[in-house]
């Protein structure tokens, strides 16, 4: 069968998918056969859920929206494990019910490097060297955070991003740093209609659209219909820069459901009302609180994450 391209494809390294805290102990602490011997024999032992669990299993649950046997998503599994050690892995998605088929295992090597073989719009993982090699190659990644969000009951997905760095490119954070807040609004203002340099997820944004338009015919097709997928941005931008970013998201033919233009309230108490399956944001001194009400990506792009 041909490999269809025309979805949403993600790559998620098990660090980010299943709890490996204890597994990780073992090969730090005793190495790679003991780790092979540890994976072996619980190879029947179930993992638990982990950071990025509830935003993949909702998000592959949308493949009900598809019309053909086509999915709308698809979730490959990129893995520093060998096939040998990887079946723990494969063993749990059957077991907790995802329809995950696709893997790559790599023995002590990151397969990120696969990603435009797969035409992967995101990969996420817990390895913050994975995540960053990945970036410098302008591969779309970022490194998960926090604790896994509270999965209630219920098929809604939320997904929050922060908009400098990561939907948008650093151009007007690199003024921000270096001039101060006076001079960054100025500058939106003065180019409030010149749309800004897309990030690296500004195409993860454009493919989740494309679902939402999905949802849209539903509707169409029955007004009885509950839209599910839920877009936000939470960003630290007020008035008057605020208007650059509705332009910049026409401009480019993307959109979100809601914004929130904080002007330096924390986004911790916007998120915890909020509470998104996945929020993605640049800065660490950000995601230091926000990771603690709801599951976090680090996405290491721009003047922010220079050392």
């Amino acid at each position: 069968m041909a490999y269809e391209l025309d979805r949403l494809v993600i790559g998620v390294a098990s660090s980010a998918l299943f709890d490996l805290g204890e597994a990780d102990r073992i090969f730090n602490e005793r190495g790679e056969r003991e780790y092979r011997r540890y994976q072996a024999k619980h190879l029947d032992d179930t993992l638990k859920e982990g950071i990025a669990f509830p935003f993949i299993r909702r998000l592959l649950s949308l493949n009900d929206l598809s019309a053909s046997d086509d999915p709308l998503v698809e979730v490959i599994v990129l893995s520093h494990n060998d096939p040998d050690t990887g079946l723990r892995v494969m063993r749990s998605l059957q077991t907790h019910g995802l329809p995950i088929t696709r893997a790559v295992f790599m023995q002590g090597r990151s397969p990120y490097a696969f990603m435009p073989a797969f035409s992967m719009t995101l990969f996420l993982s817990g390895n913050e060297k994975d995540v960053r090699e990945a970036m410098s190659l302008g591969l779309p990644a970022g490194q998960v955070l926090g604790i896994p969000a509270s999965d209630e009951a219920g098929d809604d997905l939320r997904i929050a991003f922060d908009f400098d760095g990561v939907l948008a490119g650093d151009e007007s954070e690199r003024i921000m740093q270096a001039d101060g807040l006076e001079q960054f609004h100025q500058n939106e203002v003065a180019n409030v209609d010149q749309p800004m340099e897309p990030g690296l997820l500004r195409d993860f944004l454009r493919a989740i659209n494309k679902i939402q338009d999905r949802e849209e015919e539903r509707y169409e097709e029955d007004k009885k219909y509950r839209r599910r997928l839920h877009v936000a941005i939470v960003t630290a931008r007020n008035a008057p820069s605020h208007e650059r970013v509705v332009r910049t998201l026409q401009a480019w033919g993307v959109r979100v459901n809601d914004a929130f233009f904080l002007g330096g309230v924390e986004k911790r108490r916007v998120l915890e009302v909020l509470r998104p399956h996945i929020f993605f944001d640049d800065q660490l001194g950000h995601l230091n609180a926000a990771s603690e009400v709801a599951p976090s990506v680090h996405v290491p792009f721009g003047v922010t994450n220079v050392p």
